[in-house]
C-alpha cells in the first residue's frame, strides 16, 4: 500500500468512526451554517462530508443540494491542498467554472471554502460559502472566522464519534468487530480496484422485438483483476453489499454510464432515444441526496436524463419504503426512467406498482425460461404484459434465449426484450460496432439458435 492509498484509508476510516454520513438533521451543525451565512452575507452556505464517491451535505443555508459526486468537486481540491481555497471571482479563474460544475449549476461568481478536520487532523468535510456576486479578496480575519467555524464542527464531529464509541460499553455490550472478509476479496481490493480503475462496464442490448432495433443497453459491472482476469460479479458484489464498498462501486458505475454515454453522443449512435440503464443497490436507495447525485452527473456530462434508466429491484425498495418514495419521486422529476427488475418474484410487487412511480417493468429470466413448459407459465407472463398495459408501463422480457421464447413474447405483446438470443453482454468497443449497425438493428435470431 502506498503512502496515497495509506492517507485516504485512514481518512475513510476516521470519517466511518464519526458516523456522520448520511445521519439525520441536527441543530449544532444547522446552527453553524446560519452563523455562517449571515457573518458573511453568503446566498449559500454548505457544510459537507465525503467517503470515496460522494460530497454528502449535512447541512445547507440557502441552496438545498444534498449530495454531489465527489470527483471534480471543490472538496477534492480542499483536501488536495489540506487548507482553503478562496476565488473571489470565478470570471478571473475559467478554470473553475468548467471544472466545478457545483459553482455553474447554483450560478455563483464565487466561493470560500475550509476544511473540517476530525481529531487526528484528517480532512473529513469542507465548510463553503457561496455568492452569487463576485467577492473582493478575503480578509485574513475573514479567514480566520470561517476556519474557526469549521473548527467548531469538527468539535462536534469528535463529540459525535467519543459518543458512538463510548456507546457500546455504556450498555454492556462490547463492540462489533470491524467487518472483514477471511478470503477473498478484501475491502482493500475493492478499494484499490476502484483506485486503479479495474472496474469495467460491459452491455447487453435491450431491442424492440418485433425489429430487432436497439432501444437501450444495460450497463453490467465487470472487475479486470491484473491476476484472476475477468471476476463476474458475484465474485465480489456480495461482499461489497455487506461492507458499504457497493456505495462507491455504484456511483463509479453511474458516472461511467454517462461519460459512454457522452463517448457515444460525440460519435453520434445515441440515436436520440438509446437509453443505458444502470443497477442500483438498496444501500444507494437509502440515500436521500441520491436525485441530486444523479442531476449533477447529468450536468457534467451533458447527457439527456431520457437517456438514463435506473433499475431496482422490489427488495430495494422494501428496506425503506418512505426514502425509496422520495428518492425515486425526485428521479422521475428528473426524466430519468426507473425499471423495476426481476418482477414477480417478491411478495409484494403489485402494491409497489400502484405506490411507486416505475415507468418500465421487467419480466425476470425465471418464467421467460419456463414459457415453452405449459400453459400456467405462459399465463403468468401474459398476465404481467397485460397488466403494464392496464397501468401505461413498458415490460421488457428478460433472458430471450430461445427463438421459440421470442416467437411467443410477440404474440403475446410484449413490445421490449434482452437475452442472449440477441446478445451477451459485451465490453464498450464490441458494442460501439453494434450500434453502428444500420438503424442500429440486429441480424434475425437463427431459428435453431440456443445460448448456454
Amino acid at each position: 500500500m502506498n503512502a496515497i492509498e495509506h492517507t485516504e484509508t485512514d481518512r475513510l476510516n476516521t470519517l466511518a468512526s464519526t458516523g456522520i454520513m448520511d445521519s439525520p438533521p441536527e441543530g449544532c451543525y444547522d446552527a453553524l451554517t446560519r452563523l455562517a451565512a449571515e457573518y458573511f452575507q453568503a446566498d449559500t452556505v454548505l457544510l459537507t462530508f465525503a467517503d470515496e464517491s460522494r460530497v454528502w451535505v449535512k447541512s445547507a443555508w440557502g441552496e438545498q443540494v444534498r449530495e454531489l459526486p465527489r470527483s471534480g468537486s471543490i472538496f477534492d481540491v480542499v483536501l488536495a491542498n489540506d487548507g482553503p481555497l478562496v476565488v473571489g471571482d470565478i470570471r478571473e479563474n475559467p478554470h473553475f467554472t468548467g471544472k466545478y460544475r457545483m459553482v455553474r449549476r447554483l450560478e455563483f461568481s464565487s466561493f470560500a471554502s475550509v476544511p473540517v478536520r476530525a481529531h487526528d487532523l484528517q480532512v473529513l468535510g469542507a465548510l463553503t460559502i457561496f455568492s452569487r456576486e463576485p467577492r473582493r479578496a478575503m480578509a485574513v480575519d475573514e479567514l480566520h472566522m470561517l476556519e474557526s467555524l469549521a473548527e467548531m464542527a469538527g468539535g462536534q464531529l469528535e463529540l459525535r464519534r467519543l459518543q458512538l464509541a463510548l456507546k457500546p460499553v455504556e450498555q454492556g455490550v462490547p463492540s462489533t468487530p470491524k467487518l472483514e472478509n477471511c478470503g477473498w476479496p478484501r475491502t482493500e481490493d475493492l478499494r484499490r480496484a476502484l483506485d486503479r480503475n479495474e472496474f469495467v462496464l460491459y452491455y447487453q442490448p435491450e431491442v424492440e422485438l418485433a425489429t430487432r432495433r436497439i432501444v437501450g443497453l444495460e450497463a453490467l459491472i465487470r472487475w479486470v483483476h491484473p491476476e484472476r482476469g475477468l471476476v463476474p460479479p458475484m465474485d465480489f458484489i456480495p461482499f461489497a453489499e455487506e461492507n458499504g464498498m457497493i456505495l462507491p462501486i455504484g456511483d463509479w458505475g453511474l458516472a461511467e454510464a454517462c461519460r459512454q454515454l457522452k463517448r457515444w453522443r460525440i460519435e453520434e449512435l445515441c440515436r436520440g432515444s438509446l437509453r443505458v440503464c444502470v443497477n442500483l443497490s438498496a444501500r444507494q436507495f437509502a440515500r436521500a441526496g441520491l436525485a441530486d447525485h444523479v442531476e449533477e452527473l447529468l450536468c457534467r456530462y451533458e447527457v439527456s436524463s431520457r437517456q438514463l434508466g435506473l433499475e431496482m429491484t422490489e427488495s430495494s425498495l422494501i428496506t425503506d419504503a418512505a426514502t425509496a418514495m422520495e428518492v425515486l419521486g425526485n428521479l422521475r422529476r428528473l426524466g430519468v426512467s426507473l425499471l423495476m427488475d426481476d418482477f414477480g418474484t417478491g411478495y409484494s410487487s403489485l402494491h409497489y406498482l400502484h405506490k411507486f412511480p416505475f415507468d418500465i417493468l421487467k419480466i425476470d429470466r425465471s418464467f421467460v425460461m419456463r414459457m415453452t413448459e405449459g400453459e400456467q407459465p405462459r399465463q403468468i407472463v401474459r398476465t404481467i404484459v397485460e397488466l403494464a398495459r392496464v397501468l401505461g408501463m413498458n415490460v421488457i422480457a428478460e433472458g430471450i434465449e430461445t427463438a421459440e421464447q421470442y416467437r411467443m413474447l410477440r404474440e403475446m405483446g410484449c413490445r421490449y426484450g434482452q437475452g442472449f438470443l440477441f446478445s451477451r453482454p459485451l465490453p464498450e468497443s464490441e458494442v460501439t460496432n453494434m450500434l453502428r449497425l444500420p438503424g442500429g438493428v440486429l441480424p434475425e435470431p437463427a431459428a435453431e439458435r440456443l445460448c448456454a
